[in-house]
């Protein structure tokens, strides 16, 4: 009881903090990791065909549906280098897969997204797998159809740096208006890019904001996206430990710090916002104070009200939850990199 009432009185400081204008310097904010943890671990729910097993993971979302889920998977692997695996794949609500698609298109899948008529948007990192890189494949952004057909591709195959697009795309999202953002850059390294682009709804390019730093209209590695029913944008500025909160012309609203270090962020129907902390301590000694794992609250005024905390806090490796989604009836999926898995967490009675 007594850790209940130091959690509320974390996030209910957590909550003023988010209601001030944007600033540069992370405040003093300390660990939230107290809060209640309503939900049960569900695993192997999803049901893999025969003689396939899981590779790593970021990539998971929600179908139109609202039960079903997508995932984009690294063919068994942590890239799909060499495989004619399918790393797209549709689960039905009872874990049983009813469709795949993307072999040979995708060379290392890393953010998904399902727009309003049910297309998927698959964001190839290239990011991960063999060393060194393949120069010849990745850094783009696809569209499928629901069916798998190719309709739309962005960016250079192989990459290209700013101001050509992409190197190292995180995540993909359309807004309701069909506006397409992208962020890119997934390192911290001083060369590396940290902007989100804007295209129009056929692909072309409007303009891009932010680069590599930890102040105002910076960021180091934007590693998510979601959108509110505001339609504001967050960002998961993974390398400063925060969430920005943007409108669509990319003025800073916010700065949000109290959801730790964030790999994954999802915003339901709601507004309930879902955020994996996959790096805290493990990756980042420097914020080895805040544990690992999945903390969800509201996207309306940033009260943290409960956390999933990753089982495997002590091992050097990155979380069981890097991508995170929630269904129609608030059920949350972590997509796992480390662990290389798909967990399902149960709200408990």
């Amino acid at each position: 009881m007594q850790s209940m009432r130091r959690g509320a009185v974390l996030s209910l400081l957590a909550s003023a903090l988010a209601a001030q204008q944007p600033q540069a310097q992370t405040p003093q904010l300390e660990p939230i990791n107290n809060v209640p943890n309503p939900y049960r671990t569900v695993e192997g729910w999803a049901k893999l065909p025969a003689g396939r097993s899981w590779g790593s993971l970021s990539a998971v979302e929600i179908d139109r549906d609202g039960t079903s889920i997508w995932v984009a998977e690294r063919c068994g692997q942590n890239s799909c280098a060499g495989s004619a695996l399918d790393p797209v794949m549709k689960f039905d609500s009872s874990g049983a897969m009813v469709r795949s698609f993307g072999a040979g298109v995708l060379y290392s899948p890393h953010g998904i997204f399902v727009d309003r008529r049910g297309n998927v948007w698959v964001t190839d990192c290239a990011c991960t797998g063999p060393r060194p890189a393949d120069t010849t494949r990745g850094h783009q952004v696809f569209k499928f159809s629901p069916d798998g057909t190719l309709l739309l591709t962005l960016g250079t195959r192989g990459g290209a740096r700013q101001p050509g697009y992409f190197y190292q795309p995180n995540d993909v999202l359309v807004a309701p208006n069909g506006d397409i953002y992208v962020a890119e850059g997934h390192s911290d390294a001083a060369n590396a890019n940290a902007r989100i682009l804007k295209f129009d709804s056929t692909g072309n390019f409007l303009r891009d904001w932010g680069h590599r730093g930890t102040g105002v209209g910076e960021m180091l590695q934007p590693h998510a996206l979601a959108m509110d029913s505001r339609g504001r944008l967050f960002v998961g500025d993974r390398s400063n430990n925060r969430i920005l909160i943007l409108d669509q012309d990319f003025n800073q609203l916010a700065a949000w710090y109290q959801f730790s270090r964030p790999s994954g962020i999802y915003i339901d129907a709601s507004d309930m916002l879902y955020v994996a902390d996959s790096e805290s301590g493990s990756v980042e000694p420097a914020h080895k104070d805040w544990q690992r794992g999945i903390r969800i609250g509201s996207a309306r005024d940033g009260k943290v009200i409960a956390f999933v905390p990753d089982p495997t806090q002590n091992p050097p490796s990155t979380s069981s939850a890097e991508g995170v989604a929630a269904d129609a009836h608030g059920n949350i999926y972590g997509a796992e990199v480390g662990q290389k898995a798909l967990k399902r967490y149960v709200r408990t009675p």
